[in-house]
């Protein structure tokens, strides 16, 4: 199985921009990376749907997601521009479609639009949008696929459920990438989000580069495919993993290649310094990446 790769930009969630002091610095430092990414053999670049930092929400730049991979898709020419994930709650299912629409054509075509419940309650709570435990949050986020998919091919799209309620919105234009704009969704949970991903989605994100989880959820998935007489090998399986300052090249493949065994055949990389160091992600895509092609 030939493996694709991601590398998420430094947008400050992680506080991977707190050593720049000046936002417009900050901000051409992540697109520096984008753009680093557009010319090596990344297929794609992605951004945290968050407002605060993390683990501790800190007075401390964070750039928003949509607004991020909007410039982004004007920034680059090539790689693909994800999500990983957009937050359900922060918008209304409708409005995401409309956005994601809008951002598919600014790259034309490019857009990896992704798309997951939401876990951060402080963030939640600060920005004034109503927490919800797990299975109402889950409720909503089942809905909201569905809304966004209709949004995305039907004319005039109608919806009514227990959290969401459309009524013929146009969404124009669609996007360019056909039949939609490219959906990912986000997470492992194996009644809900993995059901809705062998139901609608073109690419999934779990397990957080481990082996085993991936292998356990990706056999989940493979069932709702069955049942659902959807192609499982039609959907993008990836997961994400953060490359550590110590991590040999060696060490690296390794990793990698274990994953691949797993069964996810794409893995989206977090370098905690790349925003004032491109040594170790350029290393990474001329020593680890040629190893999976």
């Amino acid at each position: 199985m030939s493996m694709r790769f991601g590398v998420f930009v430094p947008q400050g969630w992680r506080n991977d921009l707190d050593e720049i002091a000046d936002p417009v610095e900050q901000y051409e430092a992540m697109t520096q990376v984008a753009r680093l990414a557009d010319a090596g053999p990344w297929d794609s670049v992605w951004v945290y749907d968050h407002f605060h930092t993390f683990p501790e929400p800190s007075m401390n730049t964070t750039f928003e997601a949509w607004t991020v991979s909007a410039t982004l898709a004007r920034d680059t020419t090539r790689v693909n521009i994800g999500q990983m994930v957009g937050c359900n709650g922060y918008r209304h299912p409708a409005l995401y479609a409309k956005m994601a629409s809008t951002v598919d054509v600014a790259s034309q075509g490019r857009l990896y639009a992704g798309l997951g419940a939401g876990w951060y309650e402080q963030e939640w709570k600060a920005y004034g949008y109503e927490w919800a435990e797990v299975p109402e949050r889950m409720a909503a986020f089942r809905e909201a696929v569905q809304i966004v998919h209709k949004m995305w091919t039907e004319e005039r799209p109608v919806f009514t459920g227990k959290h969401y309620r459309i009524d013929q919105p146009i969404n124009e234009p669609k996007g360019v990438r056909k039949p939609h704009p490219s959906f990912w969704l986000g997470g492992g949970g194996e009644k809900v989000t993995l059901k809705l991903v062998a139901q609608y989605a073109n690419g999934s994100n779990l397990g957080n580069g481990d082996p085993e989880i991936i292998k356990q959820k990706l056999a989940v998935l493979r069932e709702h495919c069955d049942r659902l007489d959807r192609d499982y090998d039609r959907i993008t399986k990836s997961t994400s993993i953060n490359v550590g300052a110590g991590d040999t090249t060696a060490d690296l493949i390794a990793k990698v290649e274990r994953i691949r065994e797993a069964g996810a055949g794409y893995v989206i990389a977090y370098f905690p310094r790349v925003a004032y160091d491109h040594e170790q992600m350029l290393r990474f895509a001329d020593e680890v990446i040629p190893q999976f092609s």
